[in-house]
């Protein structure tokens, strides 16, 4: 079974994800989601964002269902301060077990990042 991904930055830009992924209309697939207990913040020094813990927060994202191929680009897309993490988010058919790109917590910053300028 293909793996589920949270996206919740620059991924969710159609454009992005089309280019990123390699797949035109790969963005019409995607599910509203949203992540309770964390915030979306800069990762430190570039204007991307990642996610950290923060109580009674929350992401709104999407989710991707994403073959092998898919996954390995955007996994070199997002590159070397990111891992995937286990995550569940709400969706409007219940909670949904995922993975979401996290870097480490020392490399968030603590500014709510609202998206690219």
């Amino acid at each position: 079974m293909e793996p589920v991904i949270f996206l919740y930055g620059t991924l969710l830009r159609p454009d992005v994800l089309d280019r990123e992924s390699g797949r035109a209309g790969l963005w019409r697939g995607l599910r509203p989601a949203m992540l309770h207990g964390y915030a979306r913040v800069f990762l430190r020094g570039t204007p991307f964002p990642t996610l950290m813990r923060r109580k009674g927060a929350a992401v709104g994202g999407a989710l991707l269902r994403a073959d092998g191929e898919t996954l390995a680009r955007l996994n070199e897309y997002e590159g070397p301060p990111y891992r995937l993490v286990p995550v569940t988010v709400e969706t409007e058919r219940g909670p949904v077990r995922a993975r979401a790109w996290m870097a480490p917590a020392w490399r968030a910053d603590r500014r709510v990042w609202v998206g690219m300028p």
